[in-house]
């Protein structure tokens, strides 16, 4: 993104399309499947331009990963306000949204999961962890609003049927019949209509 001489720079935009970027390229390719150079070269910025704005490479994944993990809980957490007050309506909108995801062309599982287990040590995996953990509460909160009696652990059960829909998704595991996100719908509705109730 070349500056024509006497325009004025806008910090926040020229971050912006850095993260734009690199969210694009380390998605398709993994964490060190892209160089610096290359990122730089397919965002028309230079090294000495990313730096100012992340610090390293390690900064700028960072930063991808932490936008990515806002983006999808609070697309999770949109689906549920618009599905009412019903706490099953509310589950079944977070599998409708995980569907949605799944079914994009170039969807290739979850990328702050896939960051952590491709780096287990540096920022991806705290990253990981804290972003697992706001799926976990979002979705106790929807087992709690239904009353059942333990609702952490039946958000933590949902917890699993999400992320294995998403890496069966994400790894062409299953093609047949109704996909990954359809099949864990079903069977976290089953678990909530059956969970034990205070």
């Amino acid at each position: 993104m070349p500056v024509a001489k006497g325009a004025s720079l806008d910090p926040a935009r020229t971050r912006a399309e850095i993260l734009g970027w690199a969210a694009e390229l380390l998605y398709a390719h993994g964490l060190d499947g892209i160089g610096v150079a290359e990122l730089c070269a397919r965002a028309g910025v230079s090294k000495e331009t990313l730096y100012r704005h992340f610090g390293s490479k390690d900064g700028l994944v960072q930063a991808v990963l932490e936008a990515r993990s806002d983006r999808l809980v609070r697309a999770l957490g949109e689906g549920v306000a618009r599905a009412g007050s019903d706490p099953e309506r509310q589950l079944a909108a977070v599998f409708d949204t995980l569907r949605g995801r799944h079914d994009a062309p170039a969807f290739r599982g979850c990328a702050v999961v896939n960051a952590a287990v491709q780096h287990r040590e540096g920022p991806a995996y705290g990253i990981a962890v804290r972003h697992l953990g706001r799926y976990r509460e979002l979705l106790t909160g929807i087992a709690a609003r239904a009353g059942v009696a333990e609702p952490a652990v039946l958000g933590a059960q949902f917890l699993l049927l999400m992320e294995g829909a998403t890496v069966v998704a994400g790894h062409g595991g299953d093609d047949t019949g109704p996909g990954p996100a359809e099949r864990a719908k079903a069977a976290a509705l089953t678990l909530l209509r059956a969970a034990p109730r205070d």
